[in-house]
């Protein structure tokens, strides 16, 4: 494995970070609304999943249980 020059390397590094695109502050607020809104919306299913198969199986146990 080579040693390389750190000024090298550095310059390297300034070359390729000036190359990424950063988002504009409104991409990442809308990214952000729609990460909140795509959690909620799967907390929101998963708690009414839980729900329908707690009823069933509490209706299904009230029934063969006696």
């Amino acid at each position: 494995m080579a040693i390389a020059n750190p000024m090298k390397f550095i310059q390297e590094v300034r070359a390729e970070v000036s190359k990424v695109v950063w988002p504009t502050r409104r991409e990442v607020l809308m990214t952000t609304v729609m990460v909140f809104i795509m959690a909620a919306l799967t907390a929101v299913f998963f708690a009414l999943v839980d729900l329908l198969i707690r009823t069933g199986l509490n209706g299904v146990l009230t029934y063969f249980g006696g």
